[in-house]
């Protein structure tokens, strides 16, 4: 079993920046990939980034690339995502999801099997 603890949202303007973190307990010594999974309000949950365990495989959502950063540090058992040129359209809830059983990290939600509570996003216009 994997638990995951995600911190470092809140409220920020248009343009403003935020970083979240996800910290892993547990079974944490295997490797795993990590993805971060949003959900708005009447949508599906999306994958807007992910990580392999060693960092070398990076996937960012189209929506996201060139302002959003999935980073790691395994010595902390912990992702980040910074999150710069915050639009109104990027108020979700951000999940921290985890994934034992594959070394390239999945771009789908529903690739990955641990989940933490969610954090909530809200950028205002």
């Amino acid at each position: 079993q994997v638990q995951l603890v995600e911190s470092g949202g809140g409220l920020v303007q248009t343009g403003g920046s935020l970083r979240l973190s996800c910290e892993a307990s547990g079974r944490t010594v295997s490797s795993y990939v990590s993805g971060w999974v949003r959900q708005a309000p009447g949508k599906a949950r999306e994958c807007v980034a992910s990580i392999s365990y060693n960092g070398v495989w990076i996937y960012y959502d189209d929506s996201v690339k060139g302002r959003f950063t999935i980073s790691r540090d395994n010595a902390k058992n912990t992702v980040y995502l910074q999150m710069n040129s915050l639009k109104p359209e990027d108020t979700a809830v951000y999940y921290c999801a985890a994934d034992l059983s594959r070394a390239v990290p999945g771009r789908r939600a529903r690739d990955y099997v641990y989940w933490g509570q969610g954090t909530q996003v809200t950028v205002s216009s």
